[in-house]
Protein backbone atom coordinates (compact mmCIF):
# COMPACT_ATOMS: atom_id res chain seq x y z
CA UNK A 1 0.00 0.00 0.00
CA UNK A 2 1.34 3.45 -0.92
CA UNK A 3 1.34 6.56 1.24
CA UNK A 4 1.80 9.04 -1.60
CA UNK A 5 -1.90 9.72 -2.20
CA UNK A 6 -4.40 11.77 -0.12
CA UNK A 7 -6.54 8.67 0.33
CA UNK A 8 -8.97 10.13 2.88
CA UNK A 9 -9.69 13.00 0.48
CA UNK A 10 -10.25 10.50 -2.31
CA UNK A 11 -13.11 8.87 -0.38
CA UNK A 12 -15.29 11.96 -0.84
CA UNK A 13 -14.80 12.16 -4.62
CA UNK A 14 -16.98 10.34 -7.12
CA UNK A 15 -14.98 7.70 -8.95
CA UNK A 16 -13.49 7.23 -11.45
CA UNK A 17 -11.40 10.39 -11.58
CA UNK A 18 -7.91 11.46 -12.55
CA UNK A 19 -5.58 12.68 -9.82
CA UNK A 20 -2.60 14.82 -10.81
CA UNK A 21 0.35 15.31 -8.47
CA UNK A 22 1.07 18.98 -9.16
CA UNK A 23 4.26 18.91 -7.08
CA UNK A 24 5.72 16.15 -9.28
CA UNK A 25 4.65 18.08 -12.39
CA UNK A 26 6.50 21.16 -11.18
CA UNK A 27 9.58 19.12 -10.28
CA UNK A 28 9.53 17.59 -13.76
CA UNK A 29 9.22 21.01 -15.40
CA UNK A 30 12.12 22.30 -13.31
CA UNK A 31 14.25 19.37 -14.50
CA UNK A 32 13.30 19.95 -18.15
CA UNK A 33 14.19 23.63 -17.90
CA UNK A 34 17.45 22.95 -16.06
CA UNK A 35 18.72 20.40 -18.58
CA UNK A 36 17.54 22.29 -21.67
CA UNK A 37 19.20 25.46 -20.35
CA UNK A 38 22.59 23.78 -20.78
CA UNK A 39 22.11 24.49 -24.48
CA UNK A 40 21.01 28.09 -25.18
CA UNK A 41 19.74 27.22 -28.65
CA UNK A 42 17.25 24.61 -27.34
CA UNK A 43 13.54 25.53 -27.21
CA UNK A 44 11.01 23.26 -25.50
CA UNK A 45 7.32 23.09 -26.41
CA UNK A 46 4.75 21.04 -24.51
CA UNK A 47 2.70 18.63 -26.65
CA UNK A 48 -0.84 19.63 -25.68
CA UNK A 49 -2.33 16.41 -27.03
CA UNK A 50 -0.84 14.49 -24.08
CA UNK A 51 -3.02 16.25 -21.51
CA UNK A 52 -5.09 19.38 -22.12
CA UNK A 53 -6.59 19.74 -18.63
CA UNK A 54 -6.70 23.52 -18.18
CA UNK A 55 -5.18 23.39 -14.68
CA UNK A 56 -2.25 21.38 -16.03
CA UNK A 57 -1.82 23.66 -19.04
CA UNK A 58 -1.71 26.73 -16.82
CA UNK A 59 1.11 25.24 -14.71
CA UNK A 60 3.11 24.37 -17.83
CA UNK A 61 2.52 27.77 -19.44
CA UNK A 62 3.60 29.51 -16.23
CA UNK A 63 6.84 27.50 -16.36
CA UNK A 64 7.64 29.23 -19.66
CA UNK A 65 7.38 26.34 -22.11
CA UNK A 66 5.95 26.77 -25.58
CA UNK A 67 3.01 24.77 -26.92
CA UNK A 68 2.91 22.11 -29.62
CA UNK A 69 -0.63 21.87 -31.00
CA UNK A 70 -2.24 19.50 -33.47
CA UNK A 71 -5.69 21.10 -33.81
CA UNK A 72 -7.43 24.42 -33.74
CA UNK A 73 -9.03 23.43 -30.46
CA UNK A 74 -5.61 22.86 -28.92
CA UNK A 75 -4.46 26.29 -30.10
CA UNK A 76 -7.49 27.82 -28.39
CA UNK A 77 -6.79 25.81 -25.23
CA UNK A 78 -3.15 26.89 -25.23
CA UNK A 79 -4.13 30.54 -25.57
CA UNK A 80 -6.67 30.25 -22.72
CA UNK A 81 -3.99 28.70 -20.52
CA UNK A 82 -1.60 31.58 -21.09
CA UNK A 83 0.96 30.18 -23.55
CA UNK A 84 2.61 32.93 -25.57
CA UNK A 85 1.22 33.06 -29.09
CA UNK A 86 4.71 33.25 -30.55
CA UNK A 87 5.68 30.00 -28.78
CA UNK A 88 2.98 27.90 -30.47
CA UNK A 89 3.78 25.44 -33.25
CA UNK A 90 0.93 23.79 -35.14
CA UNK A 91 1.30 20.36 -36.73
CA UNK A 92 -1.15 17.87 -38.20
CA UNK A 93 -1.74 16.13 -41.49
CA UNK A 94 -5.31 17.41 -41.89
CA UNK A 95 -5.59 21.08 -40.93
CA UNK A 96 -9.07 22.46 -41.70
CA UNK A 97 -9.48 26.01 -42.99
CA UNK A 98 -10.98 27.24 -39.71
CA UNK A 99 -8.03 25.80 -37.81
CA UNK A 100 -5.52 27.48 -40.10
CA UNK A 101 -7.39 30.76 -39.74
CA UNK A 102 -7.41 30.36 -35.95
CA UNK A 103 -3.64 29.95 -36.03
CA UNK A 104 -3.18 32.90 -38.36
CA UNK A 105 -5.35 35.13 -36.18
CA UNK A 106 -3.29 34.11 -33.15
CA UNK A 107 0.00 34.93 -34.94
CA UNK A 108 1.55 31.61 -33.90
CA UNK A 109 5.26 30.92 -34.32
CA UNK A 110 4.92 28.47 -37.20
CA UNK A 111 2.97 25.80 -39.03
CA UNK A 112 4.58 22.37 -39.36
CA UNK A 113 3.45 21.61 -42.91
CA UNK A 114 2.93 18.05 -44.14
CA UNK A 115 2.06 18.40 -47.85
CA UNK A 116 2.23 20.80 -50.80
CA UNK A 117 -1.57 21.15 -50.98
CA UNK A 118 -1.58 22.19 -47.32
CA UNK A 119 1.20 24.70 -48.00
CA UNK A 120 -0.80 26.26 -50.81
CA UNK A 121 -3.95 26.52 -48.70
CA UNK A 122 -2.01 28.20 -45.87
CA UNK A 123 -0.59 30.66 -48.41
CA UNK A 124 -4.06 31.40 -49.79
CA UNK A 125 -5.62 31.95 -46.35
CA UNK A 126 -2.67 34.04 -45.18
CA UNK A 127 -2.95 36.20 -48.29
CA UNK A 128 -6.63 36.85 -47.52
CA UNK A 129 -5.58 38.19 -44.11
CA UNK A 130 -2.58 40.11 -45.39
CA UNK A 131 -0.21 37.97 -43.31
CA UNK A 132 2.98 35.96 -43.81
CA UNK A 133 2.78 32.48 -42.28
CA UNK A 134 6.03 30.95 -41.09
CA UNK A 135 6.32 27.28 -42.04
CA UNK A 136 8.52 24.30 -41.26
CA UNK A 137 8.25 21.16 -43.34
CA UNK A 138 7.70 17.84 -41.60
CA UNK A 139 10.06 15.38 -43.24
CA UNK A 140 9.79 11.60 -42.89
CA UNK A 141 13.34 10.61 -41.92
CA UNK A 142 12.83 6.87 -42.48
CA UNK A 143 13.92 6.16 -38.91
CA UNK A 144 11.96 3.39 -37.21
CA UNK A 145 11.43 3.85 -33.46
CA UNK A 146 11.43 0.87 -31.10
CA UNK A 147 7.86 1.35 -29.97
CA UNK A 148 4.29 0.21 -30.67
CA UNK A 149 3.27 0.22 -34.35
CA UNK A 150 0.36 2.56 -33.65
CA UNK A 151 2.68 5.29 -32.36
CA UNK A 152 5.50 5.01 -34.92
CA UNK A 153 5.36 8.04 -37.20
CA UNK A 154 8.65 8.48 -39.05
CA UNK A 155 8.36 5.89 -41.84
CA UNK A 156 7.31 6.31 -45.45
CA UNK A 157 4.19 4.18 -44.97
CA UNK A 158 2.91 6.46 -42.19
CA UNK A 159 0.39 9.14 -43.15
CA UNK A 160 2.54 11.91 -41.72
CA UNK A 161 5.04 14.20 -43.34
CA UNK A 162 6.85 14.63 -46.63
CA UNK A 163 9.24 12.15 -48.24
CA UNK A 164 12.95 13.01 -48.05
CA UNK A 165 13.14 12.93 -51.84
CA UNK A 166 10.55 15.73 -51.98
CA UNK A 167 12.26 17.96 -49.41
CA UNK A 168 14.07 20.31 -51.81
CA UNK A 169 11.14 20.70 -54.25
CA UNK A 170 8.69 21.63 -51.47
CA UNK A 171 11.11 24.18 -50.01
CA UNK A 172 11.56 25.67 -53.47
CA UNK A 173 7.79 25.75 -53.89
CA UNK A 174 7.46 27.66 -50.61
CA UNK A 175 9.94 30.23 -51.84
CA UNK A 176 7.70 30.86 -54.85
CA UNK A 177 4.71 31.72 -52.66
CA UNK A 178 4.30 35.26 -51.35
CA UNK A 179 2.48 34.65 -48.07
CA UNK A 180 4.51 31.85 -46.51
CA UNK A 181 8.08 31.94 -45.21
CA UNK A 182 10.18 28.79 -44.91
CA UNK A 183 11.98 28.77 -41.54
CA UNK A 184 12.88 25.16 -40.82
CA UNK A 185 12.44 21.41 -40.78
CA UNK A 186 10.30 19.29 -38.49
CA UNK A 187 10.71 15.61 -37.56
CA UNK A 188 8.92 13.17 -35.26
CA UNK A 189 9.71 9.46 -35.27
CA UNK A 190 7.25 8.17 -32.69
CA UNK A 191 6.31 8.01 -29.04
CA UNK A 192 7.26 6.12 -25.85
CA UNK A 193 10.87 5.81 -27.03
CA UNK A 194 13.27 4.62 -24.34
CA UNK A 195 16.44 3.95 -26.34
CA UNK A 196 18.64 6.92 -27.10
CA UNK A 197 20.00 5.19 -30.19
CA UNK A 198 16.68 5.88 -31.93
CA UNK A 199 17.31 9.59 -31.42
CA UNK A 200 20.96 9.17 -32.42
CA UNK A 201 19.78 7.72 -35.74
CA UNK A 202 17.46 10.69 -36.17
CA UNK A 203 20.40 13.06 -35.63
CA UNK A 204 22.41 11.28 -38.31
CA UNK A 205 19.56 11.58 -40.78
CA UNK A 206 19.03 15.27 -40.01
CA UNK A 207 22.73 15.89 -40.57
CA UNK A 208 22.53 14.15 -43.96
CA UNK A 209 19.55 16.24 -45.00
CA UNK A 210 21.21 19.45 -43.91
CA UNK A 211 24.24 18.62 -46.06
CA UNK A 212 21.91 18.25 -49.05
CA UNK A 213 20.37 21.64 -48.33
CA UNK A 214 23.80 23.27 -48.04
CA UNK A 215 24.58 22.23 -51.60
CA UNK A 216 21.42 24.07 -52.65
CA UNK A 217 22.30 27.15 -50.59
CA UNK A 218 19.15 26.67 -48.52
CA UNK A 219 19.43 27.98 -44.95
CA UNK A 220 17.51 26.31 -42.13
CA UNK A 221 16.91 28.52 -39.10
CA UNK A 222 15.08 25.92 -37.01
CA UNK A 223 15.31 22.16 -36.53
CA UNK A 224 12.32 20.64 -34.73
CA UNK A 225 13.10 17.09 -33.58
CA UNK A 226 9.62 16.39 -32.18
CA UNK A 227 9.24 14.52 -28.91
CA UNK A 228 8.88 10.84 -28.18
CA UNK A 229 10.77 10.37 -24.91
CA UNK A 230 9.09 7.60 -22.92
CA UNK A 231 8.42 6.88 -19.26
CA UNK A 232 8.69 3.84 -16.98
CA UNK A 233 5.19 2.37 -16.86
CA UNK A 234 6.31 -0.76 -14.99
CA UNK A 235 7.87 1.03 -12.03
CA UNK A 236 6.83 4.69 -11.80
CA UNK A 237 8.38 5.10 -8.35
CA UNK A 238 11.80 4.16 -9.71
CA UNK A 239 11.68 6.80 -12.45
CA UNK A 240 9.20 9.53 -11.51
CA UNK A 241 11.15 11.98 -13.72
CA UNK A 242 12.59 10.79 -17.06
CA UNK A 243 16.27 11.16 -17.93
CA UNK A 244 16.10 14.56 -19.61
CA UNK A 245 19.84 15.03 -19.18
CA UNK A 246 20.74 12.18 -21.55
CA UNK A 247 17.87 13.07 -23.87
CA UNK A 248 19.00 16.66 -24.51
CA UNK A 249 22.67 15.67 -24.53
CA UNK A 250 21.96 13.12 -27.29
CA UNK A 251 20.81 15.92 -29.60
CA UNK A 252 23.50 18.34 -28.47
CA UNK A 253 26.18 15.77 -29.31
CA UNK A 254 24.54 14.30 -32.40
CA UNK A 255 23.34 17.28 -34.41
CA UNK A 256 25.72 19.29 -36.59
CA UNK A 257 24.25 22.74 -36.15
CA UNK A 258 25.09 25.99 -37.87
CA UNK A 259 25.67 29.22 -35.90
CA UNK A 260 22.40 30.61 -34.56
CA UNK A 261 20.38 27.52 -35.51
CA UNK A 262 17.71 26.64 -32.95
CA UNK A 263 16.55 23.15 -31.97
CA UNK A 264 12.91 22.72 -30.94
CA UNK A 265 11.47 19.87 -28.87
CA UNK A 266 7.86 18.76 -28.45
CA UNK A 267 7.70 16.86 -25.16
CA UNK A 268 4.38 15.53 -23.87
CA UNK A 269 4.26 12.15 -22.15
CA UNK A 270 7.63 12.64 -20.46
CA UNK A 271 6.35 15.81 -18.77
CA UNK A 272 2.89 14.74 -17.61
CA UNK A 273 2.82 10.93 -17.74
CA UNK A 274 4.03 10.05 -14.26
CA UNK A 275 2.16 12.75 -12.36
CA UNK A 276 -1.28 11.28 -13.17
CA UNK A 277 -3.24 8.31 -11.82
CA UNK A 278 -6.73 7.08 -12.60
CA UNK A 279 -8.50 6.45 -9.29
CA UNK A 280 -11.22 3.81 -9.46
CA UNK A 281 -13.39 1.90 -7.00
CA UNK A 282 -13.81 -1.86 -6.76
CA UNK A 283 -17.39 -2.84 -7.55
CA UNK A 284 -17.22 -6.62 -7.33
CA UNK A 285 -14.86 -9.54 -6.92
CA UNK A 286 -16.04 -12.29 -9.23
CA UNK A 287 -14.76 -15.85 -9.18
CA UNK A 288 -14.60 -17.29 -12.69
CA UNK A 289 -13.93 -20.87 -13.72
CA UNK A 290 -10.16 -20.46 -13.99
CA UNK A 291 -9.49 -16.95 -12.72
CA UNK A 292 -10.67 -14.24 -10.41
CA UNK A 293 -11.93 -10.87 -11.67
CA UNK A 294 -11.61 -7.53 -9.92
CA UNK A 295 -14.37 -5.43 -11.49
CA UNK A 296 -13.89 -1.67 -11.11
CA UNK A 297 -15.98 1.37 -12.01
CA UNK A 298 -13.42 2.78 -14.46
CA UNK A 299 -13.50 1.47 -18.01
CA UNK A 300 -11.84 1.81 -21.38
CA UNK A 301 -13.96 4.94 -21.87
CA UNK A 302 -11.87 6.53 -19.11
CA UNK A 303 -8.45 5.08 -20.03
CA UNK A 304 -8.24 3.54 -23.48
CA UNK A 305 -4.47 2.89 -23.66
CA UNK A 306 -4.58 -0.79 -22.61
CA UNK A 307 -7.30 -1.55 -25.18
CA UNK A 308 -5.80 0.58 -27.96
CA UNK A 309 -2.07 -0.02 -27.51
CA UNK A 310 -1.86 -3.16 -25.36
CA UNK A 311 -0.38 -0.77 -22.82
CA UNK A 312 0.51 -1.82 -19.29
CA UNK A 313 0.05 0.34 -16.20
CA UNK A 314 1.06 -0.46 -12.65
CA UNK A 315 -2.07 -0.91 -10.54
CA UNK A 316 -2.15 -0.51 -6.75
CA UNK A 317 -4.84 -1.05 -4.14
CA UNK A 318 -4.64 2.10 -2.01
CA UNK A 319 -6.88 0.86 0.79
CA UNK A 320 -5.80 -2.75 1.43
CA UNK A 321 -2.87 -4.31 3.25
CA UNK A 322 -4.01 -7.84 2.47
CA UNK A 323 -1.75 -10.44 0.90
CA UNK A 324 -1.46 -10.23 -2.91
CA UNK A 325 -4.08 -11.95 -5.03
CA UNK A 326 -3.93 -12.50 -8.80
CA UNK A 327 -6.81 -10.90 -10.71
CA UNK A 328 -7.91 -9.83 -14.12
CA UNK A 329 -8.71 -6.17 -13.45
CA UNK A 330 -11.59 -5.21 -15.72
CA UNK A 331 -14.11 -2.43 -16.23
CA UNK A 332 -17.88 -2.25 -16.79
CA UNK A 333 -17.90 -1.45 -20.52
CA UNK A 334 -19.73 -3.91 -22.76
CA UNK A 335 -16.58 -4.85 -24.68
CA UNK A 336 -14.25 -7.81 -24.15
CA UNK A 337 -11.31 -5.43 -24.60
CA UNK A 338 -12.32 -3.49 -21.47
CA UNK A 339 -9.43 -4.93 -19.48
CA UNK A 340 -6.78 -2.95 -17.59
CA UNK A 341 -4.58 -5.92 -16.67
CA UNK A 342 -4.65 -9.70 -16.85
CA UNK A 343 -3.21 -12.09 -14.29
CA UNK A 344 -1.80 -9.29 -12.18
CA UNK A 345 -1.14 -9.44 -8.44
CA UNK A 346 -2.41 -6.64 -6.20
CA UNK A 347 -3.34 -6.56 -2.53
CA UNK A 348 -6.40 -8.68 -1.86
CA UNK A 349 -9.36 -6.50 -2.77
CA UNK A 350 -12.98 -6.11 -1.74
CA UNK A 351 -15.97 -4.02 -2.76
CA UNK A 352 -15.32 -0.34 -2.05
CA UNK A 353 -11.52 -0.46 -2.19
CA UNK A 354 -9.78 2.29 -4.12
CA UNK A 355 -7.28 1.38 -6.84
CA UNK A 356 -4.77 3.67 -8.54
CA UNK A 357 -3.91 2.99 -12.17
CA UNK A 358 -0.54 4.70 -12.33
CA UNK A 359 1.35 6.61 -15.04
CA UNK A 360 -1.92 7.85 -16.53
CA UNK A 361 -1.15 11.55 -16.83
CA UNK A 362 -0.59 11.31 -20.59
CA UNK A 363 -3.19 10.10 -23.10
CA UNK A 364 -5.62 9.32 -20.31
CA UNK A 365 -8.18 11.99 -19.53
CA UNK A 366 -7.64 13.63 -22.91
CA UNK A 367 -8.68 10.43 -24.76
CA UNK A 368 -11.69 9.68 -22.57
CA UNK A 369 -15.07 9.19 -24.26
CA UNK A 370 -18.72 8.89 -23.32
CA UNK A 371 -19.13 5.40 -24.71
CA UNK A 372 -22.06 3.59 -23.06
CA UNK A 373 -23.33 7.11 -22.15
CA UNK A 374 -20.83 7.24 -19.32
CA UNK A 375 -19.88 10.66 -17.90
CA UNK A 376 -16.39 11.92 -18.57
CA UNK A 377 -14.01 11.55 -15.61
CA UNK A 378 -12.99 14.74 -13.88
CA UNK A 379 -9.36 15.69 -13.46
CA UNK A 380 -8.21 16.96 -10.06
CA UNK A 381 -4.83 18.39 -9.12
CA UNK A 382 -3.31 18.27 -5.63
CA UNK A 383 -4.59 21.74 -4.76
CA UNK A 384 -8.20 20.70 -5.44
CA UNK A 385 -8.11 18.25 -2.53
CA UNK A 386 -6.69 20.51 0.17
Amino acid sequence: MTNTFPIEKFRSVRTPFYYYDSALLRQTLDEVKKEAAQYPNFVVHYAVKANANLKILKIIAAAGLGADCVSGGEIEAAMRAGFRHDSIVYAGVGKADWEINTALDADIFCFNVESVPELEVINELAKAKGKIAQVCFRINPEVGAHTHANITTGLAENKFGIAMSDMVPVIERAKELENVKFIGLHFHIGSQILKMDDFEMLCLRINELQEILKTKNIEVENINVGGGLGINYDDPEADPIPNFKDYFKTFADGLHLTPGQKVHFELGRSIVGQMGSLITKVLYIKQGVNKKFCIVDAGMSDLIRPALYDATHKIENLTSDAAPVVYDIVGPICESSDVFAKDTAIAGSKRGDLLAIRSAGAYGEIMASQYNCRPLPQGLITEDLK
